[in-house]
Parts: structure tokens; C-alpha cells; sequence
């Protein structure tokens, strides 16, 4: 006779656990990632826009073959992806990648990366401490990225003058712009509070939505239907197919004289895209695109304009960003800041005013009449001997 035997579980090993994503390219591997996943990337100088996308993918460690910061500028990403509770390794060499098979079970315990039992690789963590003392080194690399930033706008005015000064090469979209509000939504750090907050505006205005490359989606999710989306042909960051078709209006961004093998892959979803030859970045493009067509105002929608945020996010289009928000000037208006400036609520002093106005203009069309003439005549001796007895009253407290 046989007795059942209780097993016992070995206990769990210390550390995070996690199916591993692999990919050198974080743009590719960012579609693939799910709840409880690692991501294997070499990514350096992680920005904030990318770490927030491995947040909502549902990440719980993040392991880099490079160094997360550098040191040439403060950028944020790291930062993002610790307060967020993900674990953060980097320095783990670019043999991990040989080390780590997509689909493999991961183990990190501190800076160790474990496939199994084996040690895939001995990286460094990133503690809140560590990112904050990384961070403040980068800040004094700030001065070469700003002399490198002046001469990348000299070219940028040099090879888009044209477009910048003369609105030159900006498509005609069906979507008319002249005289409304734009809203031009990218899908970055913040967009969803921002979305909320001019609400009023986009209920009440009924602006002209437009979303640059995964914006889109962000519109959709938030209950809006875009207008325009603007993206960058051969792009990973495109918007889903669902939401390209419902725009009136698709606009692809090409290098000058790129062929049409380009915009051929919207061909074949049954679009007609709107070539826009520029190499400005696609957030600019939209922007430029909104004040060709003589936009009254244009909201822009998860764009940061404060330096480290320029230096973080978009450092090949820094030139680009810069003479973009000169070229708009008063026009652009940050989400931020629109809810302190517009929020459409009814106040009670506004609602008094509207009785006080209807009740006045109700007595003088009843007063006209001959029932009004009638309650006029019969009040006239009351009113007066009240009056007459108010001032009594009054010379009497008078010397």
C-alpha cells in the first residue's frame, strides 16, 4: 500500500522574476512586451518617452547592455522607470544578448541577470540614489550639447527656409484649419491628465484633432476621433490600422525624393496618404502643418518644452523643436497651462447676471401692458408713503 506524500515547493529565489524580451532596438521591441515581462535592450541614454512606453507595456525589469546615463545631458528616462518600481540594471555588456534567449525565464537579484541557475550577466543596478547622483553629473555636459545645438539649427534653418519662413511644401489636407483650433496630441509623458483637463475646450470649441504617429491611438483611447494623424513613413511607431482609416486625412512624413515605395504600405490599407517631404521631426511637422493652414490657436498635447525635456526627448530634432515653437510664437498654447487659462464652467455670478437681466426685461414688457399699468397704479401709494417715511426717518437722525 502506497501513502500519498505531501511535496514540499523549493522556496522562491530572491530577486524579480520575468519572461525575457529580447531585442537590440527598443522602438521593435516595444510591441511585443506584456505584464510581468524583462526587456533585454541596449538603449543609451534612455528618454522619458520611451521608459513611459515600457511602464504601460507592464514591465518589471528593465535590463540595458549599456549605460543608461551617459553623461552628456540629464535625461529622464531612468529616473521615470525607478520611481515606477521597475528594476533597472544596465552595464550588462552587449554579450547578454548571446547570454539571454527571447522567451527565457530571468531572474535579477541586484545587478546579477540569472537564466536559471547560470549567471547571464553581472550588471550594475540603478538605486533612486545612484539615477540622482548620475543625473547631476550629466547636468554639467549641458554647455557641449548647447554649443552642438547651435550649429545643428543653423543647418536646420539652412535646408528648411523655405518651409519655415514660407509655409513651402506643406500638403493641402482635406481637413479644413483656417480660422479653428488645432489640437495636436503626442503620446508621451502626461498626455492622459492633459487630454482630461481641456476637455471643456474640446467639447465646447470643437477643434481640429490631430495625432502624430501613436497620438492617434491616444485620441481613440481617450474618446475622440482624430481628424489628421501625421506620421513617419517606415516607422515601428504607427498607429493601429483601425485608427488610420478613420482619419479624414493622412499625412506621411519622406526624405526629399524618397520614392513612392515609402507610402505604398498605406496604399495597401486603402489610403491615400499626403506626401510631406521635410526633415523635421513629426511633432513639428504637425505643428507647421496647423500654422500653414492658418490655425486661430494650436494645443499641443503631451509636449514638454523646457530644456531638460528638449535635451531628454529629442535630441537629433532639438533644432527642429526650437525654430518650430519661434516660427508659432503666441500661436501654440502648452495643454498645461489651458485649463488655468479656459475651463468653460458656468459661474454663479454668471447665471445672477442672466436672471437679474430676464427679470428686468420681464417687468418691462409687463409694465406696458394693461394688467402691468394696473399693479404699477395700485403699488405707486405704497411706494411713496414708504419713501416719504424714509426720508422722515432721515431728517429726524439728521441735526
Amino acid at each position: 500500500m502506497k501513502f500519498a506524500v505531501r511535496s514540499r515547493s523549493a522556496p522562491a529565489l530572491p530577486g524579480v522574476h520575468g519572461t525575457a524580451r529580447v531585442h537590440r532596438r527598443t522602438a521593435s521591441a516595444l510591441g511585443r512586451l506584456h505584464d510581468g515581462d524583462v526587456a533585454v535592450l541596449d538603449h543609451l541614454d534612455m528618454d522619458r518617452a520611451t521608459a513611459q512606453a515600457l511602464v504601460d507595456a507592464g514591465v518589471v525589469a528593465v535590463v540595458n547592455a549599456g549605460p543608461m546615463i551617459s553623461g552628456r545631458y540629464p535625461n529622464l528616462g531612468p529616473e521615470l522607470l525607478v520611481d515606477a518600481g521597475v528594476a533597472v540594471v544596465d552595464n550588462a555588456g552587449p554579450a547578454v544578448f548571446d547570454r539571454v534567449k527571447d522567451g527565457a525565464a530571468l531572474r535579477i537579484d541586484g545587478g546579477d541577470v540569472y537564466t536559471g541557475d547560470t549567471l547571464a550577466a553581472a550588471a550594475r543596478e540603478l538605486t533612486p540614489e545612484l539615477v540622482r547622483d548620475e543625473m547631476a553629473r550629466a547636468r554639467t555636459g549641458l554647455a557641449a550639447q548647447l554649443e552642438s545645438f547651435t550649429h545643428n539649427s543653423t543647418e536646420f534653418l539652412r535646408r528648411e527656409e523655405d518651409l519655415l519662413l514660407h509655409g513651402h511644401g506643406v500638403p493641402r489636407t482635406a481637413t479644413e484649419m483656417a480660422g479653428r483650433a488645432v489640437v495636436v496630441t503626442v503620446r508621451s509623458h502626461g498626455w492622459e491628465s492633459e487630454l482630461r483637463g481641456i476637455k471643456p475646450f474640446v467639447r465646447e470649441q470643437r477643434p481640429v484633432l490631430v495625432g502624430v504617429d501613436r497620438g492617434a491611438d491616444a485620441l481613440v483611447s481617450a474618446g475622440h476621433s482624430p481628424d489628421v494623424v501625421v506620421v513617419t513613413g517606415g516607422s515601428d511607431d504607427l498607429p493601429a490600422a483601425a485608427v488610420l482609416r478613420k482619419a479624414r486625412d493622412v499625412v506621411v512624413l519622406v526624405q526629399r525624393g524618397a520614392p513612392r515605395s515609402v507610402t505604398e504600405p498605406f496604399e495597401r490599407l486603402g489610403i491615400r496618404p499626403l506626401r510631406f517631404e521635410t526633415t523635421a521631426t513629426t511633432e513639428d511637422a504637425a505643428l507647421l502643418l496647423a500654422s500653414a493652414s492658418e490655425a486661430s490657436l494650436v494645443v499641443g498635447v503631451g509636449m514638454h518644452a523646457t530644456l531638460d525635456e528638449f535635451l531628454d526627448s529629442r535630441r537629433t530634432g532639438l533644432a527642429s523643436t526650437f525654430l518650430t515653437r519661434l516660427k508659432l510664437g503666441p500661436d501654440l498654447v502648452d495643454a498645461a497651462a489651458l485649463p488655468r487659462l479656459y475651463d468653460g464652467a458656468v459661474r454663479p455670478r454668471h447665471l445672477a447676471g442672466v436672471l437679474a437681466a430676464g427679470t428686468l426685461a420681464l417687468a418691462a414688457a409687463v409694465s406696458v401692458t394693461p394688467v402691468g399699468q394696473q399693479w404699477v397704479d395700485d403699488l405707486s401709494p405704497g411706494v411713496t408713503s414708504t419713501t416719504s417715511d424714509l426720508i422722515d426717518n432721515v431728517r429726524g437722525i439728521l441735526p
